[in-house]
């Protein structure tokens, strides 16, 4: 029976991650860093090992006996007196380091589409410069690429949930969002793919004025979509970039540039986005 680490298990996508290898019967060992929140989210794994992704002591002999290494650790919002630096460059680093001396089969990690021009960005420039010692490490790796998460177009359904969506620019740029399940499965069958780096996105395409309508559309609300001009939007966040930290202001720049323009991957699973709106109905 094959083993794999997963790090990040208790995030959206590695909850899904740790199930898709359980189910495809994997010896999975999940890595986390919070016990009670492990607990919580009712995980199945086969060994549950309690370490820190940033605190390399803790990693240690972590990959002994392992086949496959998945990480999707990632901060969107930096906290905990963490930057984007200490845990996708560095956290990730570091537990690639404890990968390599063990010889693993193959380190996969989740970055995002079309990552590598977006490297003027905070949260991308330290996603892909672990991207690159990936590729320098000598191990079989895949790095999977999505364009846009469900759990992403949740914000949309917050703000119709208020009454009104705000869309930075004309809302016309296209997105083919994937949900957590579909991107897990996806995640397993690059396994045994040619392709070291794969862009992935889900079945539906749609604009962003679409998944804002959505939203309305399955609250049952009257549709109010204010539009924010993106030479104001790119303006603020060249004025934040100057006088802000990279906590407040990369968030903000990252959302700016991706609806700035399309973001559409090659397609893959069943997932419907309408159904996920319909789970998040109060």
């Amino acid at each position: 029976m094959k083993k794999v680490l997963i790090a990040g298990a208790t995030g959206y996508l590695g909850n899904y991650v740790a199930q898709a290898f359980k189910e495809e019967n994997y010896y999975t060992k999940v890595m986390v860093r919070n016990l009670e929140k492990f607990k919580e989210k009712g995980i199945n794994a086969d060994e549950i090992i309690q370490a820190e992704i940033t605190r390399p002591e803790t990693l240690i002999n972590i990959c002994d006996d392992v086949d496959i290494v998945f990480t999707s650790v990632g901060i969107t919002r930096q906290k905990d007196g963490f930057t984007y630096h200490d845990v996708d460059f560095q956290g990730n680093l570091n537990l690639l380091n404890e990968a390599s001396k063990r010889s693993v089969e193959k380190f996969m990690y989740v970055s995002v589409y079309n990552g590598e021009k977006f490297k003027n960005l905070k949260i991308c420039e330290a996603k892909e410069k672990f991207v690159e010692a990936l590729r320098s490490s000598g191990l079989d790796y895949r790095v999977i690429r999505p364009t846009g998460y469900f759990s992403d177009m949740s914000e949309y359904f917050g703000m119709a949930q208020k009454g009104k969506v705000y869309i930075f620019g004309n809302g016309n740029n296209q997105i083919n969002p994937i949900s957590g399940k579909d991107l897990a499965k996806f995640c397993i069958s690059a396994i045994n793919t040619g392709r070291t780096e794969p862009e992935v996105e889900g079945p539906e395409t749609f604009t962003h004025n679409q998944i804002a309508n959505l939203a309305f559309e399955v609250l049952g609300k009257p549709r109010k979509i204010i539009h924010l001009p993106m030479g104001i939007v790119k303006g603020a966040a060249n004025i934040m970039r100057w006088l802000m930290s990279s906590k407040t202001y990369g968030p903000f720049e990252f959302v700016a540039t991706i609806l700035s323009q399309n973001m559409v991957a090659p397609s893959f699973g069943s997932d419907k986005l309408e159904n996920h709106f319909k789970s998040l109905k109060p």
